[in-house]
């Protein structure tokens, strides 16, 4: 069984690469981006329409790069939430290929409950913690 409950794929674009012919490294932070903000519509907490109704904004990113990307790569990502804390989310990522050979990357962002309109940090929303321990198994905290 995959670690992963959640994959998207991607097409990889003539413009994601760099002069080496491969896909240049910023854009490995494009696919994770685009990959959690799936993640969230796809279990019902992010409707899209309003930025400001996100909930979470990016405290750290850490990205372990294995191999190359070209242009011809058939890929996906995969998105888990690995830890609920108090007011944040540990997600998890692997860029692999669609079969899930080869892994060109494994990523960890470090997500913060924010209210963007207030500018602040906020507690994980309930009804977030409940939804994303039952799809990733995360035990609840007693």
């Amino acid at each position: 069984m995959s670690e992963f409950n959640f994959y998207f794929p991607f097409q990889v674009r003539y413009s994601d690469l760099d002069t080496q012919w491969h896909v240049n490294n910023i854009q490995f932070c494009v696919y994770l981006e685009q990959a959690r903000i799936e993640y969230l519509q796809n279990l019902g907490l992010f409707d899209g329409k309003s930025f400001q109704d996100l909930g979470v904004i990016v405290a750290g990113l850490q990205i372990a790069y294995l191999a190359p990307i070209e242009l011809n790569d058939q890929i996906r990502v995969g998105v888990r939430v690995s830890k609920l804390g108090n007011k944040s989310l540990t997600y998890a990522y692997r860029i692999e290929g669609l079969d899930g050979d080869p892994v060109y990357a494994t990523a960890e962002t470090v997500m913060v409950a924010y209210d963007f309109r207030k500018k602040v940090s906020v507690p994980v929303p309930e009804a977030w913690r409940e939804t994303i321990a039952a799809f990733d198994s995360i035990p609840q905290r007693s």
